[in-house]
C-alpha cells in the first residue's frame, strides 16, 4: 500500500515536469519566431508618414473656428482701445488693458456699453485707480462709499473700492440703476455725478464727447478685423 502511494506521487511529479517543460518549450519557440520580426518592424516604423501638426490640430481641434474669431475680433478692439487709452492719458497699456477687460465684463453683466464705463472712468479719474477727491469719492469711478453701503458689502467695504475690479463692477451698477430710474443716458449720467440741477449739462457732454472718442477706436478695430476675417 504503501509503494502504491509512492509510486503514485512519482507519477505525479513526473507529469507536472513535463508540463513546465512543455511552457517552456513554448515560450522558447514564441521568442524565436517574434524576434526576428523585431528589427524589420523598427525599420519600417520611420518610413510611416506622418501628419502635419496643422492637420492634427485640425483633426484633434473642439473650438469652433467662428468662436475662435469671435473672440480674436474682441480682444483686437479691445487692444485698440486700451492702445489710445495709455496714449491719450500716458498710462502703463498693461494697466490699462485689465481696465479695459474689466469694462465690458461690467458692461456685459449690466447691460451697459462697455465704452461708456471707459467714458466716466477718463472724466472721473483719469484712469487713476487710487484717486481721491475731497469728498470722499474713490478709485477709478470715483464711487463715494457713504452713498452705496449695501453695494461695498459684498465686496469686503470700502477699502476695497481701490480695487479696479471692484470699483468698475460697483460704477456699473450704480450708473445702471440710474438709467432704469431715469430712462435717460445723459440724465443718468448727471445724477451720477451729482450734478442733476446743472443746467447746461456739462458733465454728461463731457463723458459723451470722450464715448466718441473711443468709439471711434472701436470702429476702426472693427474694420480692420472685417478686412483681415
Amino acid at each position: 500500500m504503501k509503494e502504491t502511494s509512492i509510486t503514485q506521487h512519482l507519477a505525479s511529479a513526473k507529469n507536472a515536469l513535463k508540463e513546465l517543460f512543455a511552457l517552456v518549450g513554448a515560450a522558447a519557440i514564441l521568442a524565436y519566431l517574434i524576434l526576428p520580426l523585431r528589427e524589420p518592424l523598427e525599420r519600417a516604423l520611420p518610413s510611416l508618414p506622418v501628419l502635419p501638426s496643422v492637420v492634427m490640430d485640425q483633426l484633434t481641434a473642439t473650438t469652433p473656428v467662428a468662436a475662435s474669431a469671435g473672440e480674436s475680433a474682441a480682444r483686437l478692439e479691445q487692444e485698440a482701445v486700451a492702445e489710445f487709452i495709455a496714449k491719450r492719458y500716458r498710462v502703463a497699456q498693461d494697466a490699462v488693458f485689465n481696465f479695459v477687460s474689466i469694462a465690458y465684463r461690467a458692461g456685459e453683466k449690466y447691460s451697459l456699453d462697455p465704452l461708456l464705463i471707459l467714458a466716466v472712468m477718463a472724466i472721473e479719474s483719469r484712469y487713476n485707480p487710487v484717486a481721491e477727491s475731497v469728498v470722499g469719492a474713490r478709485g477709478l469711478m470715483q464711487v463715494i462709499p457713504k452713498y452705496h453701503p449695501e453695494k461695498l458689502d459684498a465686496h469686503g467695504g470700502e477699502e476695497a473700492l481701490l480695487e479696479p475690479e471692484v470699483n468698475i463692477l460697483v460704477g456699473a451698477q450704480i450708473l445702471r440703476e440710474y438709467l432704469r430710474r431715469f430712462g435717460d443716458t445723459g440724465t443718468a449720467l448727471q445724477v451720477y455725478n451729482g450734478a442733476l440741477d446743472e443746467p447746461t449739462a456739462r458733465y454728461s457732454n463731457k463723458v459723451f464727447a470722450e464715448k466718441a472718442l473711443l468709439e471711434a477706436m472701436r470702429v476702426k478695430a472693427r474694420s480692420k478685423s472685417s478686412q483681415s476675417a
